[in-house]
Formats: structure tokens, sequence, C-alpha cells
């Protein structure tokens, strides 16, 4: 075994739940980290926070590819259509998703709650903004329950393979899982700022956001590994979905929120760092 795994089992042991268990809490204590990040850093620029979300872009971009489009397909014999079902299952199920999110803010938003702990002597909360916060809010945890699911799905891979072959499975679980954790840093931090930018003035409150946007990917990732591993024929057409709708994402919604600023080029080439980065951790740990 390669070190990383074989500190990886010693550590967590060989139980695919606790495995799974472990991937969920890693990418959303990540999410955590990002989302507190609001904490210590006063006011990041616009510029930032395209450049890390365009990092965010490249990681999920290179993941969708190194670790789940083509282990899938060498998980369905190198047969690619399985896998091209689900990338194309995983985006359409976004697509539709999506179309439900812009309805939420009837709901969600119009009168600031009396019991989120406010007082009348602070800046009253931009109703105008509010909708947008709520609706990237929204985005960012839709989009968290592919990335949560598709390190499921890594792990449980890793519990259908044996020998060699689960070795380097189980690392391409843990480059996947490494890979969106780090990805979930600048969209925690994204998320806090944006409550913050729409008047949400007290910081723990925003933290708060970028907890609930992650929190969804524990028990996603638990549900992705129990899928493939009691279904193990569903595994090529869950790792192709899960890479579809990461995919869907990275063109529907992050390239578009890092180009209307202005900041095009700073993003373009977080984007490449990030691919950089996800292709030297699965070159590494596989």
């Amino acid at each position: 075994m390669t070190a990383a795994t074989d500190l990886f089992v010693e550590l967590v042991g060989d139980s695919l739940l606790v495995q799974a268990l472990v991937g969920g809490l890693v990418i959303a204590g990540l999410n955590l980290l990002g989302a507190s990040l609001v904490l210590f850093v006063k006011d990041p620029s616009e510029r930032a926070l395209d450049g890390s979300l365009g990092f965010a872009a490249g990681v999920m971009l290179a993941a969708a590819f190194t670790s789940l489009i083509l282990p899938g397909i060498d998980a369905a014999g190198g047969d690619p259509i399985p896998v091209l079902v689900g990338v194309l299952l995983g985006a359409a199920f976004l697509d539709q998703a999506d179309r439900f999110v812009p309805h939420a803010h009837y709901l969600l938003t119009g009168k600031r709650r009396d019991d989120v702990g406010y007082d009348a002597s602070e800046t009253p909360v931009d109703e105008s903004k509010v909708a947008g916060v709520v609706l990237f809010i929204l985005a960012i945890t839709l989009h968290n329950m592919p990335e949560g699911l598709a390190v499921g799905v890594g792990f449980g891979n890793a519990a259908n393979a044996t020998g060699a072959e689960g070795t380097e499975a189980l690392a391409d679980a843990l480059a996947l899982m490494l890979a969106i954790g780090i990805q979930n840093v600048p969209e925690g931090l994204a998320v806090s700022v944006a409550a913050i930018n729409a008047g949400f003035d007290k910081r723990a409150y925003a933290v708060f956001t970028g907890v609930r946007s992650g929190l969804v990917e524990i028990p996603l990732c638990l549900l992705g590994a129990l899928a493939v591993t009691l279904v193990a024929p569903l595994l090529p057409y869950a790792m192709g979905f899960a890479a579809g709708a990461m995919l869907f994402v990275i063109s529907d919604e992050i390239v578009p929120e890092t180009h209307q600023g202005g900041h095009e080029r700073i993003a373009t080439a977080g984007l490449m760092v990030g691919v950089v980065v996800m292709l030297y951790l699965d070159v590494t740990l596989g």
C-alpha cells in the first residue's frame, strides 16, 4: 500500500461506513474552516473570491475525470457507456433541481426573524440582497450534494475492489476527499462573505450559513458508499452521476459567477492552479 492509504487504514480502520463517515467529516470540516475564515479576514476582495472559486472549479474539474469518470470506466470493465449515462443523468438532475431553487426565497426571505440574535441598534438587513444570498447559499448547498455523494462512491468503489485494485481505488477516494475538501474552503468563505455583504452583520450567523451548506455532505457520503456497495452494478452509473453533477455545477454556476465582476483572468488562473493541484494529488496518492 502507499504510505497515504496505509496511514489512513491504520488510523480509521477498514470499515466502509467508518471510512465514508470520516470522508464526509473531512470535507464538511474544511467547509467549516472556509466559513470560519470570515472571522479573521475582514473584507476579502471580489477579485480574491473569484480567484478562489476559480481554484475550486479547477479542482472539481480534474477530480471529475481522474477520480470518477476514468475509475468508473475501469469499474465497468472498460465500457464507457454506463459512466456516460451516469454523467448525463447527473447533469440532468442538477439542471432540474436548479429550476426549483429560485422559488425558495419566497419562503425563506422577506422579513428578518426576531429569534436570530439581532437587536434594534444593529444595521438592518438589506432585504434587496437577501434573496440573492439565499439563492447563493442554496446553490452552494445543492452542489455540495454531488460532492458528498462522490466521496462516498469513491470509498464504495474501494470496498468493492480487492488486492492492488482495492489499494488504487482507496488512493483515488483519498485524493477525491482531499480535493473536494480543499475546494470547500473558498466555497465556505464565499457563502459567509455573501451573507455579511447582505447586512447579516453577526459573523457567527455568517459562519453558520457556511456550516449549513456543508453538513449535507456527511449523510450523502454515507449514502453513496452504501448504495454502490449494496448494488455493485450501479457503481459505474453512480460515479458518472456524481461527475456529471459536478461538471454541471462548474459550467452553470461557478464559472459564470467568477466572470461577472471583470476578474476573468484571475478566475481562470485559479482554475488552472486547481487543476494542477488535483492532478498532483491524484498522481502522488495513486
